[in-house]
């Protein structure tokens, strides 16, 4: 079965940078599509970035255009959040999730569109 670890949250000042992990295992990796949510406190859990298989970025919040980037490492099966100059309000759990490929027209911007999800990892940002 398909499984994702995320690693690399942690407590950091505004202004810092981050950079979170994805490790995938099972299926085949570079059919899926990746996204990154997060869920802020007392918020919904909504899309942060998404990068299909071909790395070509397809989507970035506008709250987070210009800040963070997606990628990803077909050979060894991972993706990555580079998060720069951090907020307050970038606070949440940061979730990286994954699903096939439909060949179908689609965004990939909801969190209903995913089959497998990591565990999530905690990013609080101090001012």
């Amino acid at each position: 079965q398909v499984q994702l670890v995320e690693s690399g949250g942690g407590l950091v000042q505004a202004g810092d940078s981050l950079r979170l992990s994805c490790a995938v295992s099972g299926g085949t990796f570079r059919n899926y599509v990746i996204g990154w949510f997060r869920q802020c406190p007392g918020k919904e859990r909504e899309v942060v970035a998404v990068i299909r298989g071909t790395r070509v970025v397809s989507y970035y919040a506008n709250s987070v255009k210009e800040r963070f980037i997606i990628s990803r490492d077909n050979r060894k099966n991972m993706a990555f959040l580079q998060m720069n100059s951090l907020k307050p309000e970038d606070t949440a759990v940061y979730y990286c999730a994954a699903t096939p490929t439909t060949g179908l027209p689609a965004d990939y911007r909801g969190f209903e569109e995913y089959d497998y999800w990591g565990q999530g990892t905690q990013v609080t940002v101090s001012s």
